[in-house]
């Protein structure tokens, strides 16, 4: 997550000042709004999203099938075990289910399920 964040801030560094040096040499100031739209939305915008989906697929088995994400100590966003700061994986879990806890989700629906019963 954190590579796509740092990217889109890098190309965001290099457009921005591109297209504002690109609006000496155009006459039109729509075009140049057009153009300037559609370089963020083009170079910056629309990679990172495809960069996130990407992250998203890559990561979907760990965020559905793993201890650690029923952990309360499990950063969905960054697929990180924010106790032990490292990366969970099919074959690694940062503490080996020892520090497992319950998520909050997941208590939530375990008192729900008591008073169903």
């Amino acid at each position: 997550m954190g590579d796509i964040v740092f990217w889109t801030i890098m190309r965001t560094a290099v457009v921005i000042p591109a297209v504002w040096i690109l609006r000496s040499y155009i006459d039109s100031q729509q075009i140049w709004w057009l153009i300037c739209f559609m370089s963020i939305y083009g170079i910056i915008i629309h990679p990172a999203i495809i960069h996130y989906k990407l992250f998203e697929q890559k990561n979907k088995d760990i965020i559905e099938s793993t201890l650690c994400s029923s952990c309360k100590h499990f950063d969905k966003t960054a697929v990180l075990c924010m106790k032990h700061d490292k990366h969970p994986s099919m074959e690694f879990l940062p503490c080996e289910g020892i520090d497992w806890e319950p998520g909050y989700n997941q208590v939530d629906s375990d008192v729900k399920g008591n008073y169903s019963d």
